[in-house]
């Protein structure tokens, strides 16, 4: 069964794409495990997550997230959820786009992602 992510190019993968700020903690057949760090002020090339996966805030700060054509699609500042975000959440797998660290403190999430 070929899926929509499966159609997103190798070269945008998160670890391929934006290497310095996406570390690969762990991957086998089933899961894959990344470190995702991001400075205040710094904004990510465009890169996809080809996998859903369940998320740990370590530490947060708010964002600006946008596709690839630079349109807004998500600004934490805005919602609601992300006054008192998580420490744990579930991501579903995410297409073309860019993270922009707008707030003072590092953005830094460990994600586990879970292979079809």
């Amino acid at each position: 069964m070929t899926t929509s992510n499966d159609l997103w190019s190798d070269e945008l993968d998160a670890l391929v794409a934006a290497p310095e700020y996406h570390e690969l903690l762990l991957e086998n057949d089933r899961v894959r495990v990344v470190r995702t760090r991001i400075p205040p002020g710094y904004r990510t090339p465009v890169h996809t997550h080809r996998w859903p996966g369940a998320l740990h805030i370590v530490s947060w700060s708010h964002y600006v997230r946008r596709d690839d054509k630079d349109i807004i699609l998500v600004d934490s500042r805005t919602v609601d959820a992300f006054k008192n975000p998580a420490e744990f959440t579930w991501s579903a797998a995410l297409p073309p786009h860019s993270l922009e660290n707008v707030g003072d403190t590092e953005l830094h999430v460990i994600s586990v992602e879970v292979k079809d």
